[in-house]
Formats: structure tokens, sequence, C-alpha cells
């Protein structure tokens, strides 16, 4: 395999390569720094490259190997980290000039687990500001650019990793997700993007945003990568599987019942998502699963839910920097924390009491179906210079509508996996979102797994678009 000259550059692709010794982990490590040194100039996905400590552990992966002891496969798979987690030695910023020179003395959790695993780090992507954000554009270190046309946003607020892993930067990175922060930029970009169940995935060492509502899981180019990250992060001893969530990869989705949620993800959305998640559905029926339209009870509600549970979070997290260094923090995020200063606490009591209500209905509807699908996004990724988003004759911040139906598995805390289902008249990707039982990521996993083997889009990718932008 001539890895170099493959646009689609998997975990599952090269693991074995790796492993049989046909590819050294240095020589695939030095492919993806030149490709950052090359195109993050455009993409300004990286905060930081950790190219020094990345040669290191790719040669200590390559000596392992060649004595017999394969760890796996992320095994000298090169991939980065969305600068929240925290990584010993290295800086870890948040995206902000308050954590400007930050170095955390020990790795979080899902680092210290990937790194066992056997992974190596190129370095620590880019991000909104403390993730508290949807666009990826942040005041102190500029904005990430959108792979498939460099005058849109990236999503966010894992946009630098979402953008790394679509140009081809690295073969995997790890966001956070706390009202869609995962699963957004992985539609705005055209990539898997997997938010497993709350507390899943261990969130220690990671800079909150609200501790309530906060994930983190993988962001991939295939179905198959996504699961392969998620074993690495719940498995503690490499080569010893005690949940293995591919069990079920391979059987296909004939019998399975899957609710289509019309009355509120197929609402206040462009043409094009609405179509193209559509036929995603048909796609799914002729592969043998039932589609049924399903009712969520109250979920109009989810939006207003979170953001009053966020901000509560967030300023119990940033409260005295808030007050020492206000300065410090870039307009939005400042101005957006202080307004909501005064806000009661009974309404951050009301809302987790209403959570619960959420959350009851959502499992009385996974009583009847295997899983939910329906739109990550309402619309493709706005140009950079957008505030406001016009649908129909109805107009919305760009902020609000990117959020609409990611929010609802940040509130229920309930797996959500999203994966590319089309482009638009743009070329801009469309993503489809997958909700599931608690837990059950192994059948969401099955039934991405299906679609994507239906499909072509998760074999296209923009490297043509960043190589022309970058040429002198």
């Amino acid at each position: 395999m001539d890895f170099k000259n493959d646009p689609n550059l998997t975990i599952a692709k090269i693991a074995p390569l790796i492993r049989r010794r046909k590819l050294s982990p240095l020589e695939l490590t030095e492919f993806f720094l030149d490709r950052i040194s090359r195109f993050n100039p455009s993409l300004n996905a990286f905060l930081t490259v950790t190219a020094d400590l990345a040669r290191k552990q790719a040669r200590q992966a390559e000596k392992e190997i060649a004595a017999g002891k394969y760890r796996g496969p992320l095994h000298g798979i090169p991939i980065s980290l969305k600068d929240l987690f925290y990584t010993k030695g290295v800086r870890t910023t948040g995206g902000s000039k308050i954590l400007r020179r930050f170095v955390p003395k020990e790795n979080a959790f899902a680092v210290h687990r990937l790194f066992q695993a056997g992974a190596v780090l190129l370095g620590k992507t880019n991000l909104h500001e403390f993730a508290y954000g949807v666009t990826s554009i942040n005041p102190h270190f500029g904005a990430v650019r959108n792979p498939w046309d460099l005058e849109r946003i990236a999503g966010g607020s894992s946009g630098g990793s979402a953008a790394a892993v679509s140009a081809g930067l690295c073969l995997a990175s790890l966001g956070t997700d706390t009202g869609g922060s995962i699963r957004i930029p992985s539609a705005a970009c055209g990539i898997v993007g997997l938010k497993p169940t709350r507390g899943l995935v261990p969130m220690d060492g990671v800079i909150p945003l609200a501790f309530s509502l906060d994930h983190a899981g993988p962001m991939c180019r295939s179905v198959r990568d996504a699961g392969l990250m998620l074993n690495a992060l719940i498995n503690a001893t490499p080569g010893i599987a005690i949940v293995n969530y591919l069990r079920d990869l391979r059987d296909g989705v004939r019998g399975l019942q899957i609710g289509l949620p019309k009355n509120y993800f197929f609402e206040g959305l462009q043409r094009e998502i609405r179509a193209g998640v559509l036929d995603a559905c048909r796609v799914l029926e002729r592969l043998g699963a039932r589609i049924q339209e399903v009712r969520l009870k109250g979920i109009e509600e989810t939006a207003r839910l979170v953001a009053e549970i966020t901000v509560a979070e967030a300023l119990a997290f940033h409260w005295n920097c808030l007050r020492r260094r206000p300065q410090d923090y870039g307009p939005d995020l400042r101005e957006r924390m202080e307004k909501s200063v005064n806000q009661p606490t009974v309404v951050y009591l009301q809302a987790q009491e209403k959570r619960r209500e959420i959350t009851r209905t959502f499992a009385e509807v996974f009583e009847k179906v295997d899983a939910l699908v329906a739109p990550t996004l309402p619309v493709v990724a706005p140009p950079l210079s957008e505030k406001e988003i016009r649908i129909a004759r109805k107009k919305e911040p760009v902020r609000g509508i990117l959020l609409r139906f990611t929010r609802p598995g940040n509130l229920t805390g309930l797996p959500a996996i999203t994966l590319p289902c089309g482009f638009s008249p743009e070329k801009m990707p469309i993503g489809m979102q997958l909700l599931g039982r608690s837990h059950d990521e192994a059948k969401l996993l099955r039934i991405a797994q299906a679609y994507e083997e239906a499909t072509p889009w998760h074999e296209i990718f923009p490297p043509e678009k960043i190589a022309e932008a970058v040429r002198p």
C-alpha cells in the first residue's frame, strides 16, 4: 500500500501495516508532520506541534513492535488532542490567553489511556476559547478554517481537531462535547465524531466547560476508527479487551427499529440537509432497518435548559479569573458569562430537574426503538463572517442554530455519533446523527458502519482545496 498517495488514510488501514512491520511509525509520523507544516498555515488547526515528542514516541513504538511487543491498533498511530486535555510537559491553553503558558505536570486520564495504547502525539489543536462556543473563531489564536472552504468555519468548539482529521493532518483526534462540540465540527468538516455516554470516558485532567454536561470522545475518518479509539480509551490493559465496541460492527441493521423524531429535528433546517438525512433513512431501510416516526415530548426546551446549566457551571469554574482578569478573556466569552452572573440558583436547579424529565422521555422512546436518526446540524458550515443564518423567512444567530440538534445528547447524556451523509450544492458536507440508549455505543457503531459501507461519503476528503490555498 502506498499510504502517501491514499487520500483516505484510516487507522484500520494503517494499523495492520505497522503490525506486520511493512510501515515504520517514524516514517508515518514524519509524513504527518510534513503535512502539518505545509497545510496548517492555511487551516490554523494546530496551536502546538509536538514534533520532538512525536518522533520520540514513534521510535519507541518501532522498537517495541520489532521486539514483538505490539500493543494493539493504536500502536504507532499519529493523533492530535484538543487543547483542553492536560499533557505532561506540553502547554495546555484551553484556547485562552488565561492559560497561554500553562504546562501540566500530568496527562489527562484519557490521554494516559491513548499513550498506553501506543498512540503518537503530533500536537494540540485549536478550539473556541475554553470550549464555550461553536465557531472556533478564537480571538487569541485566530480562527480555524474549514478544509472544504477556507472562508467558512470549521465548527466548534473542537474545530481544530475536525479540520486536522478532515485535511489528513493526523489519523484521529480527541475532542470534547458539552453542547455538541464533537459532533458540530465533525459534521461541518465531513468526518465521524462519537460522543460516548456521559461518564464513560473519564474527564479527569480535562479543562471543564460544564461538568455535568461535558463528554470526551474520538473524531476520526471512519466508523471503525471511532470504535478502535473508544476501545483504547475504555480498556486499561493494551491487548486485553474488557469491552469490545466493535463486536457487532459487521451485523448490519436488518431487524433494527430506528426512530425518526420529526417534531423537532426536522423543523427549521435547510432543504438539502433534510433531503440528505431522509435519503440516508431510505438507505437504512434498504439495508433492512425499519424507520418509524416518534415524538419526543418537551424536547423543545432542550436549548434553554442546556444554556442555563452551562453558564452556571462555567461561571463556577471561571469565577475568580473573571473577577481578577476579565480583560484576558475574549469579548464573546466574557460578555456571555458577565451577562449571566445574576442568574438565580433556582433557575439552575429547575433546569436540572427538567433535565431528568426529558431524559425519562428519551428512555420511554428507546423502549420502542434501537436508535434515533436525525440531522446533526440544521445548516452547512456558514461563512466565518456570518453572524446570522436565514432559513426560509427567519433569521437566527449562528450559535443557536448550530447547537439546536446536538444539545439533546448532552442534556440526556446519551451516546451519539455523527457521520457524513452527502453534500450541499456548495459542496459542503452534510452530517447525519444517530442517538442511542445509554452505554449502547456498540449498536450505534453497528448502524453507522452499515450505512458507511453502503455509501461513498466517508471516502471523500478535501486535500486538493487545501493544496490550492497554500500554493505560492
